[in-house]
């Protein structure tokens, strides 16, 4: 798995190499220090994952994410920073980065990536808990032309607040496995790679 390693901090990108390549399975193809490194190198290299710092000099990683998102909206870019900040937590998910780590969670980078490649997309634990706070009060969109029905749009919402699999069922009063076909069939109509995006569509789409 090729990747792209992006940190205006060269000890941080030394070090996230050494920590990645460690694994057979991943290269990193090169690294940049700002948003512009990121732009310019995606589009020469095209890397299956690039893992992005934030606040950078010159373009930020926000910024650079949302540029090379225009240009290939199936670009897996996983963001990587110090900064748990709400405003950036929430504009990560609407422009469509597929995960945004913590730095403090080097345990969990690898995996993160691996399932960054494989089409999921991936927050921190603590994100993660805090996102229906974050979303609450944003516009709620409007399903009607993707052809969701009422069961399903319970589904949506159950996934949005944060329910497992076995509670949507619970209050619905369906099977777990109904819910599990649910899910498919709903995620499919919305062109949709997993529960996380979901919840996000439901909270952020306008």
């Amino acid at each position: 798995m090729d990747l792209i390693l992006i940190d205006d901090d060269l000890l941080v990108t030394t070090a996230l190499k050494t920590i990645l390549e460690a694994d057979p399975e991943l290269h990193v193809l090169a690294s940049g220090c700002s948003g512009k490194d990121a732009v310019a190198l995606y589009e020469r290299l095209q890397p299956d994952v690039l893992l992005m710092d934030i606040r950078m000099k010159d373009v930020d990683g926000l910024t650079a994410a949302q540029a090379i998102l225009a240009k290939d909206p199936n670009a897996r870019i996983l963001l990587l920073t110090t900064f748990s900040d709400d405003e950036y937590i929430v504009k990560a998910l609407k422009i469509g980065a597929c995960g945004y780590l913590l730095k403090q969670d080097y345990s969990h980078l690898i995996p993160a990536i691996k399932a960054v490649y494989t089409g999921q997309t991936v927050f921190g634990t603590e994100i993660t808990e805090r996102l229906p706070l974050l979303l609450r009060g944003t516009q709620k969109p409007n399903l009607i032309e993707y052809q969701i029905s009422e069961k399903e749009l319970a589904i949506i919402k159950g996934v949005a607040d944060g329910l497992s699999n076995r509670e949507i069922a619970e209050a619905l009063y369906l099977s777990e496995g109904t819910v599990r076909n649910y899910l498919s069939t709903i995620l499919a109509k919305l062109e949709l790679r997993d529960r996380t995006q979901l919840a996000v569509f439901y909270l952020t789409r306008c």
